[in-house]
């Protein structure tokens, strides 16, 4: 998995600090891994229609080692659109992906779901979803696959109930379309996203920059029957959850894992790391 540009973007941003302790290197990256192989520990489903936590007809659970999105026990999909959401906030990370869409698409689903998923950022808690909203107010990082003849752009930007900005000027068309090449079949394709809380949002496949953009914002439509309290139009969004969709075609995701790039910059801390972007200097351990 290509890894270089953390380094290089972490030493262009903050420079090399000095070492605390010469047996634990700073520059060393410390993934977490979100999923953990075998379970769903650590995520939270939110299927529209359904309270946060009941998991409709198993629509998210792990299969050889994957988190699958299936449809198996659906006779329709009937805008039962899905988010397995992550216990955890961030707010400055780098968050990798492996995916790829399988099967048929389940009876009823849009046409325009057709092999596809995202990764939501920057969400509020799932909790906070009612019954019957239909996504969250977040930044959708939209995966697509092709379908065997046209082109079809991923790693794309989707914004329900959100506004970004490109170039200095406010976007509020609902998405954007990447640069990246079409992947048709059922291969494994590796997703990046850098996200430096309300300043920059940074979309990579196969370590190429496929779409960068700013300041992403409340504002706008595009999300149905939320709470008007989580809705304030104009607001950046600095943090926030992160979730993995269900759209009604089977995809799976085999590695879900993220490198924090906020905490302790004291470079005479035990925890101290150079590649941190963004101070959390209460979490220096000494």
């Amino acid at each position: 998995m290509y890894r270089p540009f953390v380094l290089l973007f972490v030493f262009f941003m903050v420079g090399c600090g000095s070492e605390a302790d010469t047996s634990i290197d700073p520059a060393a990256e410390e993934w977490i891994q979100l999923f953990d192989g075998e379970s769903l520990n650590g995520w939270t489903p939110k299927i529209t229609g359904y309270p946060y936590g009941e998991n409709y007809a198993e629509t998210f659970k792990v299969v050889d080692g994957a988190i699958t999105v299936a449809y198996d026990g659906y006779e329709e999909f009937d805008g039962r659109f899905g988010h397995l959401f992550y216990e955890t906030p961030f707010s400055h990370y780098l968050i990798s992906v492996e995916y790829r869409f399988t099967g048929e698409q389940a009876p009823g689903g849009p046409g325009w779901a057709f092999r596809n998923s995202g990764i939501m950022v920057h969400s509020p808690p799932g909790a906070s979803m009612l019954d019957g909203q239909d996504f969250p107010i977040s930044i959708e990082v939209q995966l697509l696959g092709g379908n065997g003849t046209d082109d079809r752009t991923t790693s794309n930007l989707c914004t329900p109930g959100t506004h970004v900005e490109i170039e200095g000027n406010l976007v509020t068309r609902h998405c954007v379309n990447s640069t990246s090449k079409t992947y048709h079949g059922d291969d494994w394709v590796t997703a990046e996203v850098l996200v430096l809380g309300d300043s920059l949002i940074s979309h990579r496949l196969e370590g190429d920059v496929v779409l960068e953009y700013q300041h992403p914002q409340i504002g706008g439509g595009s999300v149905d029957s939320f709470d008007a309290a989580f809705k304030m139009d104009g607001q950046l969004l600095s943090s926030g959850y992160i979730s993995l969709q269900s759209e009604s075609h089977p995809v799976e995701f085999r590695t879900v894992e993220l490198l924090n790039l906020r905490g302790c910059t004291n470079s005479g801390a035990l925890n101290y790391k150079s590649y941190f972007v963004s101070s959390d200097d209460s979490a220096c351990t000494f």
